[in-house]
């Protein structure tokens, strides 16, 4: 791990371009408050990064020296969240500021302090189960991911603080891991999917040391629970860098660690990469232009190899092609479940937009104008046109599909379709039950 007294390189006001115009005014209000009760507060992580690199971040971070229970305290709009690393959440309407205890090293000597040390636990692995273990600003900086994450802004004095030489690895557009990385990633195998999707948004390389023991290491990701993993797996695919992102999962072999099956398919087909690609181009695209998109959309097209393999040889077993397909759905995603906890929210849309793909075979007059109007038309016609970008010889079918849409425009679905959220859905009233009588 990096010394936590390492020199500080502070950047006054007129040496950086960050501005509080620029930052939550809540963040600021936030910063305020535990300052006014004595506390240290600084923004932190991404969103100094970005506005260092003249973005606008949507998210605000905040580290203070004050313990979760001391900043709950302060805020009644509050509460504490986590296990593994105890953070609190202070909402604003529908903003929230994430505030967050400096982080200590786990060797300190400090045991009489009580913001510390019992609170670590790890696995025989060195995986951190717990990591509530507190300390200074500057052990805070070092026990950071990537060094690009781990300035800090004042808004009190205006200046960048850096402890890591963050401003350097900004300057060189690279992601660089703080400490042994070996070491980081046993600690958190989550930091190397941190790594990629970082690099991917960034457009940074990936520095030679923080890249180089991610393949070997990449099996630990099979400990993370599968929700986490579904979590993260948003983070990389429906963040407007997909198309980046898929790539370097499979230059540096994570892929296998998360989608098994499709990995395993990509080195078999000649229309797999394709097709993937074109998908995640697409939601790529879509989320540029500010369209709604949908995980079952991705979900789709990279487990749609694998199934229509499985397909293929449940058909030359004797099955009927709606019932292999829906038997070969059904099939990799309870295999796909032990990896990555997909809701079925999720896992619905994307076996009726598999299974509208036979239906779009069908070319038959009033019938073929009736699908027109269909939920799912509009995903299950946008995913064969992919299957048709991949190689895939459809015998012409994106084309009249085309054609018909453009024939009987009072026919379609306005709306896009597979986003549907349950959440967003207004809640069912319940039955009251009679009570029997005595």
């Amino acid at each position: 791990m990096t010394s936590a007294n390492q020199a500080v390189t502070r950047i006054p006001r007129d040496g950086h371009p960050v501005s509080r115009k620029n930052i939550s005014q809540n963040a600021l209000k936030v910063m305020s408050r535990l300052r006014s009760q004595g506390f240290q507060a600084f923004l932190v992580g991404g969103a100094v990064r970005d506005l260092l690199m003249g973005g606008h971040p949507k998210d605000f971070d905040v580290a203070t020296d004050a313990t979760p229970e001391e900043v709950h305290g302060l805020f009644r709009n509050s509460r504490v969240i986590g296990r593994r690393f105890r953070i609190v959440h202070v909402r604003f309407g529908r903003e929230i500021i994430e505030v967050t205890t400096f982080r200590g090293h786990h060797d300190s000597d400090d045991d009489d302090s009580p913001k510390s040390r019992p609170q670590a636990k790890q696995s025989d692995s060195g995986m951190l189960l717990r990591d509530n273990v507190y300390g200074s600003l500057e052990e805070d900086a070092v026990r950071r991911d990537f060094t690009v994450n781990a300035l800090y802004y004042c808004s009190s004095d205006f200046c960048v603080y850096d402890y890591v030489d963050g401003l350097r690895d900004l300057e060189q557009e690279q992601i660089r891991i703080i400490g042994d990385a070996e070491q980081r990633y046993r600690e958190n195998p989550v930091r190397m999917l941190r790594a990629v999707r970082f690099a991917a948004k960034l457009g940074f390389g990936i520095e030679p040391g923080t890249a180089t023991p991610i393949p070997e290491l990449g099996y630990m990701l099979e400990a993370i629970p599968a929700a986490r993993l579904f979590d993260e797996m948003l983070k990389l695919f429906m963040s407007g860098n997909a198309l980046p992102t898929f790539n370097l999962l499979c230059e540096y072999q994570l892929l296998e660690h998360l989608f098994p099956a499709s990995a395993s398919e990509l080195e078999e087909s000649t229309t797999a990469q394709p097709l993937i690609e074109a998908a995640m181009e697409s939601t790529d695209s879509r989320i540029a232009e500010d369209k709604p998109v949908t995980p079952a959309f991705v979900l789709a097209a990279l487990l749609w190899p694998p199934v229509i393999e499985l397909k293929k040889h449940l058909e030359d077993n004797g099955l009927a092609p709606l019932e292999a397909l829906q038997e070969a759905g059904q099939s990799l995603i309870s295999e796909q479940l032990h990896h990555i906890a997909i809701p079925r929210r999720f896992t619905a849309p994307m076996r009726e937009i598999w299974e509208f793909q036979l239906r779009l075979q069908g070319r038959r007059g009033k019938k073929a104008v009736s699908l027109l109007g269909h939920r799912r038309f509009r995903a299950a016609y946008d995913f064969l046109l992919l299957r048709e970008k991949a190689g895939e010889d459809l015998e012409g079918l994106g084309k009249y599909w085309t054609e018909l849409q453009e024939k009987h425009p009072e026919a379609m679905n306005s709306s896009y379709p597979g986003d549907e959220d349950r959440r967003d859905r207004p809640p069912r009233r319940r039955r009251r039950r009679r009570k029997r009588a005595q």
